[in-house]
């Protein structure tokens, strides 16, 4: 698949923090309960930490107890979905659709009326909050 963003593994190494290159570029999981945007309540916006693509809004993350962000909805367009078969079952992982950015997976157990729930790596992400 090709990105609007493409960078070599040795530009992305550059420009991302070595934690954040696991996760987005090789898709590492940061340890459940440690990223700095599960407790976010403010109101804004969150993007791709790779390309900056805008993803999430704050009315769309609800507290899922789950251990990482999460969200029952993406911003149209914003998001690509794809087969994870690397544990014992089957995941659907979730990519930046701009520069392929690994995010996290979503789920079919959302508590929301869409019933899906992103559950996107803090890492993967950045948040803007709303100016006032």
């Amino acid at each position: 698949m090709t990105y609007d963003v493409t960078k070599s593994d040795e530009e992305w190494r550059r420009e991302l923090t070595p934690e954040r290159f696991a996760v987005l570029r090789q898709a590492a999981t940061e340890a459940p309960f440690s990223g700095s945007l599960l407790h976010v309540d403010a109101t804004g916006d969150f993007s791709c930490g790779g390309c900056g693509q805008h993803l999430f809004r704050s009315e769309q993350k609800f507290d899922a107890q789950c251990g990482w962000p999460s969200f029952d909805a993406c911003e149209p367009g914003s998001v690509i979905e794809r087969m994870d078969r690397t544990l014992a079952r089957e995941r659907v992982e979730i990519l930046c659709s701009k520069c392929g950015g690994h995010l996290g997976h979503v789920f079919p157990d959302g508590p929301t009326p869409t019933g899906l729930r992103y559950c996107v790596n803090s890492l993967a992400i950045d948040f803007t909050p709303e100016s006032r």
